[in-house]
């Protein structure tokens, strides 16, 4: 079931296009789950270009080891000139505990011109790192001390660029807790240098603030000033997305699946228990994937009657979730005009989920562990066309030929294996090449299906590509 709607009078701006794919019709029954993707579009339509460099605010915080300096050495001062005039800034550096280093004074914002680049520049030769001693006090503590700056800047786009090559204490406990104070404040872009950093908690900053987490061998100046450019392209920073159920429907939940994969926290809205509020942040042109999941009670609804289980509204647009339970013997699910794009959904989840665990497996030296997980992963891969999962596994091991898709690990050094593990938890390859307009792959000669372009194999009749 397919809906494309928008607001027949006022268009958001920036413009909204909602496309809604359910997962066919379910059975009447108790806690019946009803799967549907959600297909958000936006457009500039009329919005400004790049925002104006006044409405962000930046914090860069530097979480690194003396010995690590050159990591940073050229890439800070490179960052620091290149700020767009009349951008809020402020820069932490380490110690014990992250300390204000510029700008300096009773200030806390520095506003980028050419004088006060040139003075960053300056300050930044000498920023203060981690050196030997105290244990540094971990990422909930940067989180914190970035918190603190960022909650009373009144502009549109608040965003903390962490760089860390994992020195600091881990802060587990702590972290979980920050991360709930922070909750809708800002936004973070994680960049993680040297070899001796841990992935789960870099993933887990990005996921909960939503951002990235990514690895920088070289070029990390370059990088952290594209992100930092990239944060001007956000036309509105923070969008909610409501969806108001029926009664019958008992639990809502939302995943974002791309471009940040990761599980959306819901609220109530007070008074409407009907309602609910999923925030999200940093909308810019493009596309997003998120997967809406409802279970519902059949009760005393009428069989084989179009029934309006929830309505979905971004903005001013609108876009009804509706199904039927089906009469026994009607077809299952999966032949629901929109099943393949739900069961793809969730068929890309599941193989980043299988990606990740399989790389963490084999930097444990779980061997068995690892070829089971990445064998799964490849075989989605193949099925999804995701060329760049197939690439990963193949730098550590062999992948065997379609159905069976076995893998057979290599020895990997364990520390080539953490970038792999954060690309892993930072992307999902959705959509699929052939959806946005890359070269498609084979398609079997036999019964036409489609195949990812490392297939040999049919995966619907089982015959061989040619």
């Amino acid at each position: 079931m397919t809906y494309d709607m928008s607001s027949p009078t006022r268009p958001p701006q920036p413009g909204i296009r909602l496309r809604v794919d359910l997962d066919g019709d379910p059975h009447p029954r108790r806690s019946a789950k009803i799967e549907a993707h959600l297909q958000v579009d936006v457009a500039a339509d009329g919005a400004p270009g790049d925002l104006p460099a006044a409405q962000l605010a930046v914090v860069i915080a530097v979480d690194v080891a003396e010995s690590n300096r050159a990591a940073v050495r050229h890439a800070l001062p490179a960052v620091l000139r290149a700020l767009p005039d009349r951008i809020s800034f402020a820069v932490l550096g380490s110690g014990p505990a992250p300390v204000r280093c510029y700008p300096r004074g009773d200030a806390e914002w520095a506003v980028a011109d050419r004088d006060e680049r040139r003075r960053a520049v300056f300050v930044a030769g000498s920023l203060p790192l981690h050196r030997e001693g105290p244990r540094p006090a971990g990422y909930a503590a940067w989180v914190a001390a970035s918190r603190a700056l960022l909650v009373g800047r009144p502009v549109s786009v608040r965003h903390l660029v962490l760089i860390t090559d994992g020195s600091s204490a881990a802060g587990e406990t702590r972290l979980e807790a920050e991360l709930d104070a922070c909750a809708g404040q800002f936004t973070c872009h994680v960049f993680a240098v040297g070899a001796d950093w841990d992935p789960d908690p870099l993933l887990t900053l990005a996921e909960r603030l939503h951002g990235t987490a990514e690895f920088v061998d070289d070029g990390l100046g370059r990088a952290i000033t594209a992100a930092i450019h990239r944060l001007r392209r956000v036309h509105t920073p923070q969008l909610p997305i409501d969806v108001t159920v029926r009664p019958a429907v008992r639990q809502v939940s939302l995943s974002e699946r791309s471009p940040r994969p990761h599980r959306l926290g819901g609220l109530r809205l007070r008074g409407r228990p009907d309602r609910w509020s999923f925030p999200t942040h940093q909308w810019e042109q493009g596309r997003r994937d998120y997967l809406l999941t409802l279970v519902a009670d059949a009760d005393g609804d009428p069989l084989d009657t179009e029934l309006q289980f929830a309505m979905v509204s971004i903005g001013d647009v609108h876009a009804p979730v509706t199904a039927r339970w089906r009469l026994p013997g009607r077809l299952p699910p999966d032949a629901g005009a929109g099943a393949g794009s739900v069961r793809d959904l969730n068929d890309t989840a599941r193989m980043g989920n299988a990606l990740r665990r399989g790389l963490v497996a084999a930097e444990k030296n779980q061997r068995e562990v690892a070829e089971e997980c990445l064998g799964q992963a490849a075989r989605l891969a193949v099925r999804l066309g995701t060329d760049w999962v197939l690439d990963v596994i193949r730098t550590v091991g062999e992948i065997g030929d379609f159905p069976e898709t076995r893998v057979r690990l290599h020895h990997v050094d364990a520390g080539s294996l953490r970038p792999m593990i954060l690309r892993a938890g930072s992307r999902t390859g959705w959509p699929p090449a052939g959806v946005v307009g890359a070269r498609p792959g084979p398609r079997c000669g036999d019964c036409g299906h489609p195949a990812g372009r490392e297939a040999r194999f049919c995966i619907a009749c089982g015959e061989r590509l040619r």
